[in-house]
């Protein structure tokens, strides 16, 4: 995609940008990072620290060697831990990212939460209901901010279509397509089990979701989907097919196709698609085709003159320690979380779910 960082400004003036033409944002204190779990969306907390000048990597843990080491080679100061809870217990921090198996994220939570840290955690927040409640329960009564690794909404093709969206030029949207197809790849032994993994609509649905809401100013209110595994059987209880039906509350309809099906010679490693429809035109979002825009007074034409993409991330720091509004709300981020889990139970239990 286009990672083309965002502006950033503090007491309302800009700092001189480094290298690479992105700019540098301070804080009025030096806030000290861990991240537990070295897989999933963890570019999305280390790419931008080249420049945060006052955001120090103070440690890092994972099981698997091989993946400290290649964190450690651009941040060698960052303390290595196998276990998580020695990480808490012996480090003073003011942030925790939490990435890793999906099937440990709430209890780590729910730790960083007691010790009044904030938290940048992977997606989803949690495998259950209880799981979610407890996450919630303990974010409000530890009084620390909390934000999740869907970044979509960040990039300027997603902000794009937000904007056509709210300019009015495609009417009321009453259906929204979206897809994501990924390339398999060599997948973990915890995303092998429910019980660690959760289920692939948690687990990646989160992203489209978020953005179908978003997006199309609409609020998903039913559902029924629909979950397998066709082939694979290395994969064990991992599905690979999904599909999801939403009633919308105006009463429009949106679908979310998923699959682990792309093949490996396909040019990039997944392939994402929004399509909103309304009642004046149609805009959509392709890889192949970038955005697109039909409506009844213009003829069909993509749109080049493209936002830039912002840094989730970043936008949760100047929350945090600035107090700029944020682009994403904790009310959004719990939201999404209850829709996925709903959606899965659907697909579970085969009956229609109220969100």
């Amino acid at each position: 995609m286009h990672k083309i960082t965002r502006r950033a400004w503090i007491g309302g003036a800009a700092l001189a940008a480094p290298a690479g033409g992105a700019q540098i944002t301070r804080f009025p204190q030096k806030v000290r990072l861990a991240i537990i779990g070295l897989e999933g969306h963890i570019s999305e907390i280390l790419g931008p620290l080249d420049r945060l000048p006052d955001v120090e990597l103070a440690a890092i843990q994972d099981s698997n060697p091989a993946l400290v080491a290649d964190v450690r080679l651009k941040h060698p100061s960052a303390r290595a831990y196998s276990n998580w809870r020695e990480l808490l217990n012996t480090e003073k921090l003011d942030l925790v990212g939490i990435c890793g198996p999906n099937g440990e994220r709430a209890e780590i939570i729910l730790e960083c939460a007691k010790r009044k840290l904030h938290v940048v955690a992977e997606k989803p927040l949690a495998i259950t209901m209880a799981d979610l409640d407890r996450v919630k329960n303990a974010v409000a009564v530890g009084g620390i901010h909390l934000t999740m690794l869907i970044s979509m909404r960040f990039e300027g093709v997603y902000r794009t279509l937000k904007q056509i969206v709210d300019s009015g030029d495609i009417g009321d949207v009453a259906q929204v397509s979206a897809q994501k197809s990924y390339k398999l790849g060599d997948r973990p032994e915890w995303m092998r089990k429910r019980s660690t993994f959760g289920g692939t609509i948690p687990y990646i649905a989160v992203h489209m979701v978020d953005l179908m809401r978003w997006a199309s100013g609409r609020e998903l209110v039913e559902a029924v989907s629909f979950q397998s595994r066709v082939g694979h059987p290395e994969l064990r209880e991992m599905e690979n097919v999904t599909a999801s039906i939403f009633r919308l509350d105006n009463g429009g309809i949106a679908s979310l196709r998923m699959d682990y099906l792309r093949p490996d010679s396909a040019p990039t490693w997944g392939d994402d698609r929004l399509r909103l429809a309304g009642t004046r035109g149609v805009a959509e979002f392709q890889e192949a085709t970038g955005v697109t825009l039909v409506t009844d007074k213009h003829a069909p034409r993509q749109i080049t003159d493209l936002p830039p993409d912002n840094s989730l991330f970043v936008d949760f720091l100047e929350a945090v320690y600035l107090g700029k509004p944020s682009g994403l709300s904790l009310k959004d981020i719990y939201r999404v979380n209850h829709i996925v889990l709903s959606a899965r139970e659907s697909a579970d239990h085969h009956q229609f779910v109220q969100l």
